[in-house]
């Protein structure tokens, strides 16, 4: 068998210095033979470990089969961790179902308060208190590329759209951002998101006295509820995106780029990347083939192919995205071809 090698690994397997002209005539020469084939599979199989060791080094991780909610493989999917801005596609949401439901329009102008600066990092987009800027174009900016203070203007001004509507809450959450938390929180509690606490639009956790968290089984479970909305999607699926903003009669452009490095790439549609000190890197993939078609007779079965990949304090989400969705989709094409069985204790 010849074995193609870089020069840097052709070093590696040439660490034996035996002279095999001295062994034949000893009757070793064989034997040396497979120890230096042994040799060489122990070098490669060591090229390969920290592949091999990337693909598990998330603390957190979960591939799930969108439709159906099944588990293909995780780990550690119970345990409660930071997510940092993740807790951005729970805020979308409660917008989304807001203007759904209740008749909103993301067309409308919005002002932003100066609230919305306070502990919010970093203001890449050059925002101004008192700026008038659309709905629409503050949910590009919190899902597209993950701006907190566009996180914040979209809960403050829900909130005021909502205090007429959601029952009177304690007079902790009667601001309206703690109103629009407070719905985040419902929605969680709807979708069995038992382990998940969010205590602001946007994610931060430096601001707060205790921490928000989550786990990477509840988020499958909110970014299967957010895939299955078509106006989400779309927003999430966004490479680049131009928005404009009202400055005192002035018109502001800005193009927004997506944080997400994978999308685009191998089926890659969305969802939402998230970093804070206490979260590590995360990242939520959604990702879809070509759906099978199963004629039987003169029935015909389309089954959509679909994965959710939730990523929580991972040193490299974007490597480690990467082989994870190539690893969920063999995992994928074997369920299905077992015939997708169902285990309740593997569905979310």
């Amino acid at each position: 068998m010849l074995l193609h090698v870089r020069g840097d690994q052709q070093r590696l397997l040439c660490w034996l210095p035996i002279n095999l002209a001295r062994l034949r005539c000893c009757g070793f020469y064989f034997a040396v033979n497979i120890v230096r084939r042994f040799s060489i599979v122990l070098c490669l199989l060591g090229l390969c470990l920290p592949a091999g060791r990337a693909l598990h080094a998330a603390k957190a991780y979960a591939i799930v089969d969108s439709q159906t909610g099944h588990v293909l493989e995780q780990q550690a999917i119970k345990d409660k961790r930071q997510i940092g801005s993740l807790t951005k596609v729970a805020a979308a949401m409660v917008v989304l179902d807001w203007a759904e439901k209740k008749s909103g329009d993301l067309n409308q102008m919005t002002t932003i308060p100066p609230e919305a600066f306070a502990g919010t990092g970093e203001n890449l987009i050059g925002f101004q208190p008192g700026d008038r800027i659309t709905l629409r174009d503050l949910l590009y900016a919190a899902l597209v590329q993950s701006d907190n203070i566009a996180a914040y203007a979209l809960a403050y001004h829900v909130g005021h759209e909502l205090q007429s509507i959601v029952a009177s809450a304690p007079s902790a959450n009667a601001s309206p951002v703690g109103i629009f938390v407070g719905q985040m929180n419902a929605l969680a509690r709807t979708l069995r998101m038992d382990r998940t606490r969010f205590l602001n639009p946007h994610g931060i956790d430096t601001i707060e006295r205790s921490l928000p968290y989550s786990t990477a089984a509840d988020l499958a479970r909110l970014s299967r509820y957010a895939v299955n909305k078509a106006g989400f999607r779309f927003y999430v699926s966004q490479k680049e995106r131009q928005i404009s903003f009202d400055r005192g009669g002035k018109k502001i452009g800005y193009m927004l780029r997506n944080t997400n490095e994978l999308l685009g790439r191998d089926g890659v549609d969305g969802v939402k990347t998230g970093r804070t000190a206490r979260a590590g890197d995360c990242l939520i993939l959604s990702a879809q083939r070509e759906s099978q078609v199963i004629k039987e007779g003169p029935r015909t079965a389309v089954i959509p192919r679909h994965l959710v990949i939730v990523i929580l304090g991972s040193a490299d989400r974007f490597g480690e995205g990467a082989q994870l969705l190539a690893r969920g989709w063999q995992l994928y094409d074997q369920w299905a071809a077992g015939g997708r069985m169902i285990d309740p204790n593997k569905t979310l």
